[in-house]
């Protein structure tokens, strides 16, 4: 089942290049405009060759994993509070919500003005886009927990940061997979957003020299990067990790 599925996919993607080559081959739109599947491969062989694309990603990904390490453990400590203190849920709990509705890329502005065209600048506009996605779940996944476990739990002595470690986080894991997912793409999108923005080296960076180069192969070239590298891990990290959780769960 698995090798068929496999096997769908690939035939997929080949008939998407195949299309692509008939349609940049019948020279409908000037090749400066529409490239050929070739082109934009060998702009990313040549890219791979100088080092460029792999300067590239590693920026990138570096950005995206101290972002999102700190979105992660934020966004469980204040989506913890939320569920557990009334206070903090009527108060900070009010405007989660619509923060989340903030475009990450809408934060680089705030970023540039507070730390200028730095790394710190990139990691605050990631944090600020996959932060509430995070809370949120983890508030939902707390508040979810049937409240005669977390009392049984306090009678048997847990409280604190052993309530919070062995009982909430353990119970409400599948709402947090859930954010987690959500959180690495906002906060993937915002990381190429910045780059874009603070053009300060990376995917997004050279993504925007493609645009200012009118060089398409480029532009199409590091999208297809950039996609690539949001498959992997969705594939090879979270939906493992959701598929493990859920047969644990009993809910697959």
């Amino acid at each position: 089942m698995k090798i068929n599925s496999i096997g769908k996919k690939i035939a997929f993607y080949v008939g998407i290049v195949a299309v692509w080559q008939i349609l940049s081959s019948a020279n409908i739109w000037p090749n400066s405009v529409f490239p050929s599947p070739y082109d934009v491969g060998q702009d990313l062989w040549f890219g791979a060759i100088d080092g460029t694309l792999w300067i590239g990603i590693g920026t990138s990904l570096w950005r995206l994993a101290a972002g999102f390490t700190i979105a992660a453990i934020g966004g469980i400590a204040l989506g913890i509070l939320m569920a557990r203190v009334k206070t903090v849920n009527e108060t900070i709990g009010s405007i989660v919500l619509g923060l989340q509705s903030i475009p990450s890329v809408a934060w680089a502005p705030l970023a540039i003005v507070w730390f200028g065209l730095t790394d710190a600048g990139i990691i605050f506009v990631t944090v600020a886009g996959a932060l509430f996605a995070v809370t949120i779940n983890t508030y939902t996944g707390v508040k979810s927990i049937n409240p005669d476990f977390i009392a049984a739990a306090q009678n048997m002595g847990a409280k604190g940061e052993q309530l919070v470690t062995k009982v909430l986080i353990p119970a409400a894991f599948p709402y947090l997979i859930t954010g987690f997912k959500q959180g690495w793409a906002f906060g993937w999108r915002g990381v190429i957003g910045a780059e874009l923005l603070f053009s300060f080296l990376g995917l997004g960076f050279l993504l925007n020299v493609g645009r200012q180069l009118s060089d398409v192969s480029q532009v199409i070239s590091m999208m297809l990067v950039i996609m690539i590298i949001g498959i992997v891990i969705d594939g090879l990290i979270f939906k493992r990790l959701e598929d493990k959780v859920m047969a644990r769960w009993g809910l697959r």
